[in-house]
């Protein structure tokens, strides 16, 4: 029989236990782009031989137009999740970016982590970022049905918030460190292992990309870019480049 101070050690070390696991629990349903936890969510269909670029954080007065121009030479439709703020302040490449062919999706109006927010606050995150996109969209013709979390971070409040507004959420199954990898080629490298991988397993890849960021301005993009057309380069012979309306 333990005695009082061992059953009282073996209880506390019971309950940390078990609120570790329930941490990582959490940890893993709000954060890993994969889950499905805390709600469905579109990943990528198990269509082999299909890839959709997107990107995130934009629209950038620098980087976008280089991408956009990347895409024209190459015939290439993407999928841009846009900062609302951002937008705010470029609405012409906003135009631009739907006037090309490509998808807008709503990544928020500030880019916070809406897994830790009030759900006033994820409301506010993303019906002003939808009311903002919805008004340059009109006019470009391209309305906004898709939501990305930023850093992926959901809970069911997230999720529920972005269907109340009409829009699909997204994540991904194919994402490096392009954002602080300052080497396109170790970019394009590591997703390419990715892409293959995740072929070999019988499943379409949604790549992330960025062309903006979410707290500095003067981020050099320049690789993210230069990995995109490597991709592209790689694949368009033998696969299919789509944006994620035609896997909704």
């Amino acid at each position: 029989m333990l005695s009082p101070s061992a059953t009282g050690i073996s209880i506390g070390l019971g309950a940390a236990a078990t609120l570790g696991l329930a941490t990582g629990g959490f940890a893993y349903a709000a954060l890993w782009p994969t889950s499905q936890l805390f709600g469905q969510a579109l990943t990528a269909p198990p269509n082999p031989g299909e890839l959709a670029l997107t990107f995130d954080d934009g629209p950038h007065p620098t980087w976008t137009p280089r991408l956009l121009e990347v895409l024209a030479r190459r015939d290439v439709r993407v999928t841009f999740f846009l900062v609302g703020s951002h937008a705010q302040t470029e609405p012409a490449l906003v135009r631009q970016i739907a006037a090309a062919g490509h998808l807008i999706g709503n990544h928020s109006w500030s880019h916070r982590n809406l897994a830790l927010a009030p759900a006033r606050t994820i409301e506010q995150e993303l019906s002003r970022t939808s009311q903002e996109l919805d008004q340059i969209a009109q006019i470009a013709g391209a309305p906004v049905h898709y939501f990305r979390p930023p850093f992926g971070a959901r809970r069911p409040e997230v999720l529920r918030a972005a269907r109340r507004l009409g829009m699909v959420p997204v994540l991904w199954n194919a994402m490096t460190t392009d954002w602080k990898t300052p080497s396109a080629d170790a970019i394009a490298s590591r997703l390419r292992h990715k892409i293959d991988s995740l072929e070999h397993q019988g499943q379409a890849a949604n790549i992330v990309l960025h062309d903006g960021s979410h707290s500095d301005p003067a981020a050099n993009r320049a690789p993210s870019i230069a990995a995109a057309a490597q991709l592209i380069a790689r694949y368009q012979p033998t696969h299919q480049f789509v944006t994620l309306d035609g896997w909704a």
